[in-house]
């Protein structure tokens, strides 16, 4: 079981399987702030997004604050499959008829742009990363001869076509197969198209903050909660970013690179929330084809390979996605470990399992550039499962933006472009989907504290007060926090699985001692007993 301070070194109780060759002990460490200070521009969150942007902006000058609110790397950043694709989920026929052709065409720039630019940074700093460039597939969740097959084949086709259309090299073959596919079951046929890309992606977060802290114009401070960014002046406006410690930083330029933007709604009433999972499980080296491989299930199962040891790589596989606090992990894990099996026999053992946090703009594209409203306050957020290439674009765009140079990317992720009116529905829907969340209002998922297991927390709902979330401790010891969201007050579920506390309205997450892991909620669980005010102090961040 991890401790208390598990949850300032990742978003989760589990472990992903980049901590089997870069411990958190390697990270870089930084001290809190303890000062009012001022720079030319703030950056809000150390993952990928953090670390591009400053490096974009130190790399030509500009003087450069880092916050982060817990470790360096603690977000979703460590918590990622590592695949680097140049492909949108929803595909780019999808893409190209919400977005236009010129649209889907600067996309697939930008990702390209994004997976070599891993590569030059990487080997300009001399970041050992496993940085390398693969082939993609796309295949049938279909047997050969099940109904579906042939329209999926159908619907590859198209994508193919589309894909060339867009400046992809792309091709639909039949009866391809890849290399190691030795299992009964035959999903052969398959789209291909080069130039995708994997990597260690802590390693090289890593790489790049070590040599962040070396420039004269960067400074990182840790477990330094940011609490409000807000813009003064009406003329000549700077930006001042507070923390939970009452210190405060003055600057021109804000960067909100912290997944999600820590605000009530706009941009996050755009999104849709969703938590997935992966199983890292090993195999024999160089028996299995080193590429990117998607099926067409929705979710889709992906896979891709990293190091391991002398004699094995890791697969890492992942899917079974679902929306933040509906659901649980309900044998998820078993789907994907079974998958694997059933089409590459010669795997081995699952030894990491862990689970992350995704977000779906409506419209299919990230939102990157100046925040609705604002004019020095710029974020990156809706990764729609392309987070690693979207920070490395957002590093790009937003170093760009704030030097005053011109970049078509941000016609298509400008945070302020306005919906399509053919999305509206979908919104609709999903508004709709989320306001009845709160029926939770009505919900109790215990009826006593004395119904809690060792290790397991549950909401309390007294019919004549304040939802509580209980935690019972391995050693029986109960702590009470408030059970609503400080964001737009949706009630917490329990997720087992990481021991956290879900809002299943925006997303919001928070560990098993209420420290806030993910936004849009700003700050902690609020304590309700001297137990969950005692848990709180301990966090470097509270």
């Amino acid at each position: 079981m991890a401790s208390h301070s598990h949850f300032l070194d990742t978003s989760g109780e589990t472990d992903s399987v980049w901590v089997h060759t870069e411990p958190y002990s390697k990270r870089p460490s930084f001290n809190k702030l303890s000062e009012d200070t001022k720079t030319d521009v703030c950056v809000i969150g150390s993952g990928i997004a953090g670390v591009s942007v400053s490096y974009e902006l130190v790399s030509r000058g500009v003087k450069v604050i880092m916050l982060e609110a817990r470790e360096v790397v603690s977000g979703e950043s460590g918590r990622t499959s590592g695949h680097l694709s140049s492909g949108i989920d929803s595909g780019f026929v999808e893409l190209a008829s919400k977005r236009g052709d010129d649209g889907a065409k600067l996309a697939v720039e930008s990702h390209y742009y994004a997976i070599n630019r891993i590569g030059e940074i990487s080997k300009e700093l001399g970041i050992d990363c496993e940085y390398r460039i693969l082939p993609g597939y796309d295949i049938s969740q279909y047997e050969r001869g099940q109904d579906g097959h042939e329209e999926d084949v159908e619907d590859f086709k198209k994508e193919a076509e589309k894909m060339n259309e867009l400046g992809m090299k792309a091709e639909y073959k039949e009866g391809f197969a890849i290399k190691g596919w030795d299992g009964k079951i035959d999903q052969r046929d398959a789209v291909t198209y080069a130039h995708q890309g994997a990597f260690h992606p802590t390693k090289y977060i890593y790489g790049v903050l070590k040599w962040l802290s070396q420039q004269p114009n960067f400074t990182c401070h840790t477990n330094s909660r940011v609490m409000s960014i807000e813009e003064k002046g009406l003329l000549n406006k700077e930006v001042r970013v507070s923390t939970e410690g009452g210190q405060t930083v003055t600057c021109v330029n804000a960067v909100e690179a912290t997944c999600i933007p820590l605000q009530k709604l706009s941009v996050v009433a755009e999104m849709k929330f969703f938590r997935t999972y992966c199983i890292a499980i090993r195999v024999p080296k160089d028996t299995i084809e080193d590429c990117s491989l998607y099926d067409s299930m929705d979710p889709y199962h992906y896979i891709r390979q990293t190091a391991c040891d002398e004699k094995d790589n890791y697969i890492i596989i992942g899917g079974g996605d679902h929306k933040v606090g509906q659901e649980g992990e309900d044998g998820r894990f078993a789907e994907l470990e079974k998958w694997v099996r059933d089409r590459f026999t010669q795997a081995g053992s699952v030894d990491y399992k862990w689970s992350g946090q995704i977000l779906e703009p409506e419209d299919y594209t990230a939102f990157i550039g100046k925040n609705q409203g604002q004019s020095h306050i710029y974020i990156c957020t809706g990764d729609f499962g392309n987070g690693l290439t979207h920070g490395v674009i957002a590093g790009k765009l937003i170093a760009d933006e704030i030097m005053g140079f011109e970049n078509e990317w941000s016609k298509i992720y400008n945070p302020k472009r306005i919906p399509a009116l053919s999305k509206l529905p979908d919104m609709l829907a999903h508004d709709v989907q989320i306001n009845a969340q709160y029926k939770r209002f009505l919900q109790s998922d215990i009826q006593d504290i004395e119904d809690l297991l060792p290790g397991t927390g549950g909401v309390l709902n007294p019919k004549t007060k304040t939802p509580m979330a209980v935690y019972k401790d391995e050693n029986g010891k109960v702590s009470k926090f408030s059970a609503l969201c400080p964001h737009m007050k949706g009630v917490v579920c329990w997720n087992g699985l990481e021991k956290s506390w879900d809002c299943p309205v925006h997303g919001s997450r928070f560990g098993k001692d209420g420290v806030g892991i993910m936004g849009p909620a700003k700050g902690n669980l609020p304590p309700a007993d001297e137990a969950a005010e005692a848990l709180l102090k301990q966090a470097p961040s509270a």
